[in-house]
């Protein structure tokens, strides 16, 4: 979607601006997302915000955050994330948690349910969304 095309998705209320109903979804990665908003769409400076859907089964291949932090909240579903150096550490979240991602942690997420997407509201420490994401070879290290 270009970059006018997800500002025709929004209203600019001067200082104010607003999706309503969620916007339409992208995907990336193996993630869909409901359009939230970044500078792609608004004056939006070093944040950006959506929600993301990973459904049943489906993994979001490893990558990194250059530069900026993640905060997920879990609303549905359950979830495991490899990180790390080779992605050796595993943890793994239901709905109701909180997570934090440090920028520069290789992660690789799972929905580990056959049945149910998981769900998460997703905050970015970064306007540009995805322009700062790279991937990552879990035999790199």
């Amino acid at each position: 979607m270009a970059h006018d095309d997800l500002k025709q998705q929004v209203e600019d209320l001067g200082g104010i601006t607003i999706i309503r109903g969620g916007g339409k979804e992208r995907q990336w990665n193996g993630i869909q997302y409901k359009l939230g908003l970044s500078s792609k769409n608004t004056n939006a400076k070093n944040l950006s915000m959506n929600v993301a859907m990973i459904p049943p089964g489906a993994v979001a291949k490893a990558h990194i955050h250059v530069d900026f932090e993640v905060m997920l909240y879990i609303l549905q579903g359950r979830v495991r994330h490899e990180y790390g150096p080779g992605l050796r550490t595993i943890v793994e979240n239901e709905a109701g948690d909180f997570i934090f991602i440090e920028p520069g942690v290789p992660h690789e997420v799972f929905n580990i349910s056959d049945t149910e997407p998981v769900i998460a509201i997703v905050a970015r420490s970064s306007a540009e969304e995805w322009d700062k994401i790279i991937p990552y070879d879990r035999n790199s290290e």
